[in-house]
């Protein structure tokens, strides 16, 4: 059973809109070797959707991606590739299944995190003034810089926590080596020594 997440939107209290932006959910998943998650949202025609992702933990850092539309052709195929991104816009109603798959690995698993956002198209009939066009246009375009800057953020948080933990790996390693650089010296000053010792015979 696929997991399932609907592109969340929030209304403006106006009687004619021309576009909406659609909330930005960011996602964090773990893809087991040799499975595959897939998601899904339901669009309608003019909808657009963009989706970007991010291998953050496993193997390579490589994911299969794939989209398809309601009748399932292919929108976007990536092949093991470590991030990306997809914008798409719906040529007609139905659901759209994007899918993020590990079936070329048999023992690694993948930590993928993601994205989703959008812009739900509704016709204004010309109705509306061209002033408050561009208006929710330049908000619009705010609003999606503003979500590319939270997934930004969770991926500069994820990049920071790996470095974080790979420099204290490091700093043990070292610690480790030093000590055992030590004993090997230690050890050789003393096995030399015993070659110097003078022995007594009574």
């Amino acid at each position: 059973m696929p997991r399932r997440y609907t592109l969340s939107s929030f209304v403006l209290c106006l009687s004619l809109i021309v576009l909406m932006p659609a909330l930005v959910s960011a996602h964090m998943i773990e893809v087991s070797a040799g499975k595959k998650e897939c998601f899904f949202e339901d669009l309608h025609v003019n909808d657009k959707m963009t989706v970007t992702y991010q291998v953050g933990g496993g193997g390579h850092l490589d994911i299969d991606f794939w989209l398809q539309d309601p009748d399932n052709n292919a929108l976007a195929n990536h092949q093991r590739q470590s991030t990306g991104s997809i914008s798409i816009t719906a040529k007609r109603d139905g659901r759209y299944t994007y899918c993020f798959s590990n079936l070329m690995s048999t023992v690694v698993d993948k930590l993928v995190s993601f994205n989703v956002h959008g812009v739900i198209f509704v016709d204004d009939d010309d109705t509306v003034a061209p002033i408050e066009r561009e208006i929710r246009a330049l908000a619009n375009g705010l609003t999606a810089v503003k979500d590319e800057q939270e997934y930004i953020t969770i991926r500069e948080r994820r990049h920071r926590d790996t470095a974080e933990s790979t420099n204290a790996r490091v700093k043990w390693w070292s610690i480790f080596q030093a000590g055992v650089l030590v004993a090997v010296v230690a050890w050789q000053v003393y096995y030399l020594k015993s070659f110097f010792e003078v022995k007594r015979a009574f």
